[in-house]
């Protein structure tokens, strides 16, 4: 891994951790250990980094969506549902998405990419239950179904904690006959 990818892999672990205040750059390099001079090295400033950060960031869900969308393209509708409970954790940091949709509030950099993430996710689980539903329009509403819950799990106090999120995600499939 280069220099520049750990930055960028620590900037995720700090937005994740702290929120967008926490990416500093004087905290960055001591938590990495490097110097100012090798962030200038790589990035030409915050704002450089900022952007190659939610750049990072934004291509790193899409690849995981993508890569799971591969993975059940063969596997049985209903199955294909079954699986998401147990691959929930990896498919969505609560922490990181918390932080990312609190940046998006001031910085139109981070809203377009909370506005692409939701929308290759949406994209994802629609693609998913139209497999299972005949339906176009209540497939949509179905995909909406997890799309949504995973945003206000996030969004309440205390957040919804993993277990009860993969529990609800586990009936989903249940939903199948009455949609």
């Amino acid at each position: 891994m280069g220099t520049r990818d750990l930055w960028l892999g620590e900037g995720v672990v700090v937005l994740a951790d702290e929120g967008p205040a926490g990416v500093r750059i004087d905290r960055l390099a001591a938590r990495l250990g490097l110097t100012k001079g090798s962030f200038h090295h790589h990035f030409t400033g915050v704002a450089d980094y900022h952007a190659a950060l939610l750049t990072h960031i934004e291509h790193g869900q899409v690849a995981l969506l993508d890569g799971l969308s591969g993975e059940l393209a063969a596997v049985d509708p209903v199955d294909a549902l079954r699986a998401l409970p147990s691959r929930l954790d990896e498919l969505f940091d609560a922490e990181l998405d918390r932080a990312l949709r609190a940046w998006a509030i001031g910085n139109d950099g981070a809203r377009g990419v909370v506005e692409r993430v939701d929308s290759a996710r949406l994209t994802f689980l629609e693609t998913l239950w139209n497999r299972a539903v005949p339906d176009p329009a209540r497939a949509r509403a179905a995909a909406l179904l997890p799309h949504l819950l995973l945003i206000g799990a996030n969004a309440i106090r205390p957040p919804l904690d993993a277990a009860s999120r993969r529990a609800v995600f586990d009936l989903l499939p249940d939903l199948i006959p009455h949609v």
